[in-house]
């Protein structure tokens, strides 16, 4: 079995055109016994979240910080991991990500500084005043918004595959079998998204675990990216049709040259299309009879 892991974040069109850098961010990790931990992140990028790019960059790695050392605890035993996940992954793991996260973000912003943007909805104080524990935690929900971020993370080993999404974007699998959602979003309708920001964010965490096939055949592709992606295309059968086309231009063309036009083709995308940025993270698994 071969294994081909890129991936690219480009610059919208549109916060090319008014100046905005791009708030999105990924993360590959390939341990040598195949094991793969991918996430992707899209700071919300709004006004009142002047460091949403932060909040992506520390997304993704806390992701794959918390899943890898899940990995190393559980190592020589998949199948209690498998078990885990199945049980705790929207709860622990879940909790583990969103507060490990807020820890992050609240030290970065004291190490540089930063004043605080208050929310006009809370009627919070200004920066610094609170004293009280309510207005001290209106401080620290007006921090974690100025970073926020969704998530989605996968985990691919020989034994199992456990993903992750909160808010928007998508996770996809295709094969011979054709193009599958791993996880159906919960859809928020509008602009609106969950995010790593809000209080609790782990409760709007949807996960799925499972076994490996082992009669799977080769190749199969697995795509992350934020929704910059789908939103660039008029409907779903649009998207689901990209990425049949981006499998089979991997088994036509080969990993390297998808990989050296996936910046050119995701920028155009984004021009023709909703103008976000976009960021497309692949595994691409080749030769031999099966992954296992």
């Amino acid at each position: 079995m071969t294994r081909r892991v890129f991936g690219e974040s480009v610059q919208g069109a549109s916060h090319i055109r008014n100046g905005r850098e791009c708030q999105d961010s990924l993360k590959k990790v390939e341990k040598d016994d195949n094991t793969l931990i991918l996430a992707v992140a899209d700071g919300h990028g709004s006004d009142s979240c002047p460091y949403s790019k932060t909040g992506s960059e520390v997304a993704v790695n806390v992701f794959c910080k918390i899943l890898g050392d899940y990995l190393e605890t559980y190592s020589g035993e998949p199948e209690l991991l498998l078990t885990f996940l199945k049980r705790e992954g929207d709860t622990k793991v879940a909790q583990a990500i969103d507060a490990e996260w807020k820890r992050r973000i609240l030290k970065i912003h004291s190490k540089n500084k930063r004043e605080i943007i208050p929310n006009p909805e809370d009627n919070a104080p200004g920066a610094g005043r609170g004293v009280s524990d309510v207005e001290r935690n209106k401080d620290k929900a007006a921090i974690y918004r100025m970073y926020g971020s969704t998530l989605i993370g996968l985990v691919i080993t020989k034994e199992f595959l456990f993903a992750f999404q909160l808010g928007d974007g998508d996770i996809v699998k295709v094969s011979g079998m054709g193009v599958q959602n791993i996880i159906e979003a919960d859809k928020i309708l509008g602009t609106e998204t969950h995010s790593l920001s809000k209080s609790e964010s782990w409760k709007k965490a949807i996960t799925f675990t499972k076994k490996q096939e082992e009669n799977e055949t080769l190749p199969v592709m697995y795509m992350l990216s934020s929704d910059g992606m789908a939103n660039s295309y008029k409907n779903d059968d649009e998207f689901r049709k990209t990425c049949s086309d981006y499998f089979d231009l991997l088994k036509e063309h080969g990993a390297k040259a998808v990989s050296d036009n996936l910046k050119a083709w995701l920028s155009e995308t984004s021009e023709l299309g909703c103008g976000d940025d976009i960021t497309a993270l692949f595994a691409y698994f080749e030769k031999g009879d099966c992954l296992v």
